[in-house]
């Protein structure tokens, strides 16, 4: 269901990424004592009482100052203001009463959305009221003296906000697909996101290292719900510093565990690098689906062969996910975009699927006709017995055999690929897991029988 929205403003470092971890009660929001950290807006699901709505965090605002990112900010906070039913002002108590927040007080009053005065780092209640008291001046209202950090004066301050908050009937929650974008600095994720939305939802900047929270977009196309998270650009560990970057690096990877399909984005004109094939490794060890999309297309010069020979170098050297489906986009232009969602919704599809038992033993049948399991020197065979799936997400099978130390790697990747021939597994890893008939007698044995033999 689409939730009402609060837009959380105000100077940089006034402590507004820390009250929306408050407000939703999770500390997703990156917070770190330094200017101008939270650049795009994030959204985060809140209640109070009963009512529920998202809180929107935003970059902080600079009016006289068009340097790096700060234009690109003041454009996010005004989308934010133009879906907002209210807006949360927060100024810093322990600051004063700034000549920035006088600015930003004179540009809200020209906004049609009702604003909440937020006097945070208002740490003691009776000093709270005296630092309070210096903002009836911005001639917004009654200041509200809090403190995001321990919470106290939260509770008036949100009985005050849902005044403005209307009610949303109870719907039944849609599944969605979650699809965490990820991709060395610089590769395009940001334009993507914005490609796929259809809107400015993250700002893009050649600059590498933009984008720092993991942002959240709900987008529904064809009668689906697509929950997509655009994250940080994921540098080699050791170029990484302790600070916004890092926690943003984190997130990154919180991204691909809690996704149902990732987005890994190439740059095309750089290549697979090393760094690309550490993630593609990443991607894979967490078991999750994957479409691969070469960004910046539009920048390579082409015949009728380039696309299959950029296909198979980047799959070659992609050999981690090269189960992935891949696709030539250009985010700029918006070359093939559309068609990520197709690709997205057969990988999640693959993804979540079981199959029976019965259907997986006729896969295990023919394959065996066809290459017959290695024999040792001594002459013994390997034995396949039967197989089974176990779980999905990704599909799990478990073979049962006579003794697993008889199948090499190649007979191994060699029932894997019978398994992805027969029956697909497109845009997802496939477990398999070889369990030795001696296990399994030795567990049944239980622990007395097994220490007689």
């Amino acid at each position: 269901m689409t939730l009402p929205i609060v837009a959380i403003v105000g100077r940089p470092n006034v402590g507004k990424s820390m009250l929306v971890n408050r407000l939703a009660g999770e500390q997703d929001a990156i917070v770190y004592d330094e200017p101008g950290v939270t650049r795009d807006r994030t959204y985060r699901s809140a209640f109070w009482q009963d009512r529920d709505f998202s809180v929107v965090d935003t970059g902080g605002l600079v009016f006289d100052d068009d340097t790096e990112f700060l234009p690109l900010i003041r454009e996010q906070v005004m989308l934010a203001l133009s879906e907002a039913c209210a807006a949360i002002f927060v100024v810093d108590g322990q600051a004063g009463l700034t000549g920035g927040d006088q600015t930003i007080a004179e540009w809200l009053r020209e906004q049609s959305v009702p604003v909440i005065l937020a006097v945070n780092k208002c740490e003691s209640e009776q000093q709270g009221l005296m630092q309070a008291s210096e903002f009836w001046e911005l001639g917004l209202g009654e200041p509200f003296p809090m403190s995001a950090i321990h919470g106290s004066g939260t509770g008036e301050l949100l009985d005050e906000l849902i005044t403005h908050i209307p009610t949303v009937d109870t719907l039944p929650e849609t599944d969605e697909i979650k699809v965490a974008i990820v991709g060395r600095p610089n590769v395009g994720k940001s334009s993507l996101l914005n490609a796929l939305v259809g809107e400015t939802r993250a700002i893009v900047s050649p600059i590498s290292g933009t984008t720092r929270d993991a942002i959240d977009t709900l987008v529904e196309r064809n009668g689906k719900t697509f929950r997509l998270i655009d994250t940080a650009g994921i540098r080699k560990k050791k170029n990484v510093e302790f600070g916004p970057e890092f926690f943003g690096i984190n997130r990154a990877f919180k991204a691909i565990r809690r996704a149902d399909v990732v987005l890994f984005v190439i740059d095309v004109l750089d290549g697979v690098t090393e760094q690309d094939q550490k993630l593609a490794g990443r991607i894979a060890e967490e078991g999750r689906a994957c479409v691969v999309v070469v960004n910046k297309w539009d920048a390579v010069e082409k015949d009728s062969y380039t696309i299959y020979d950029h296909q198979k170098i980047l799959k070659d050297r992609l050999y981690f996910v090269d189960w992935a489906e891949m696709i030539f986009t250009s985010a700029i232009n918006g070359q093939r975009v559309p068609k990520v969602f197709d690709l997205v919704e057969t990988a999640a599809e693959q993804h979540q699927r079981r199959v029976s038992t019965a259907v997986i033993n006729e896969v295990i049948e023919d394959a065996i006709k066809w290459h017959s399991p290695p024999t040792s020197r001594q002459g013994r065979q390997g034995k396949i017995y039967y197989g089974t799936q176990v779980r999905s997400q990704p599909p799990t099978i478990v073979l049962f055999v006579n003794d697993s130390q008889r199948f090499n790697e190649n007979y191994r990747r060699y029932m894997e690929s019978q398994f992805r021939q027969q029956l697909d597994f497109s845009g997802t890893p496939i477990r398999i897991l070889w369990r030795s008939k001696k296990v399994r007698e030795a567990e049944n044995a239980g622990p007395n029988r097994a220490t007689r033999v």
